[in-house]
């Protein structure tokens, strides 16, 4: 049925709008993400778990840059974005401006 929301989907919007906040939802990439039709623990894995699992679906994924674009432009601070951890991106983004 056209409106009707699943608890699950209903929860999953609400973590998407309080990790990326409602403002961030008119980015029209985000629907075509791979992400947002995966758990979403995948992409924020406790401190020393495995990213692995979040990266192979990055790597799948057709708005990748954009969500890496839109992860380095936003100092995002947590979790897989664009297929990099925090890390990786403060690395990339340090490269991008040499």
């Amino acid at each position: 049925m056209l409106g009707v929301h699943t608890k699950t989907e209903e929860a999953e919007q609400s973590l998407i709008e309080e990790i990326l906040g409602p403002d961030e939802q008119k980015d029209t990439w985000r629907g075509d993400a791979l992400c947002a039709q995966t758990d979403p623990e995948a992409f924020f894995p406790d401190k020393g778990g495995s990213t692995r699992d979040a990266k192979r679906i990055c790597a799948q994924c057709a708005v990748r840059q954009k969500c890496l674009e839109w992860a380095v432009d936003h100092d995002e601070r947590f979790g897989i974005w664009g297929g990099m951890s925090e890390r990786e991106r403060r690395r990339y983004k340090k490269e991008r401006r040499a």
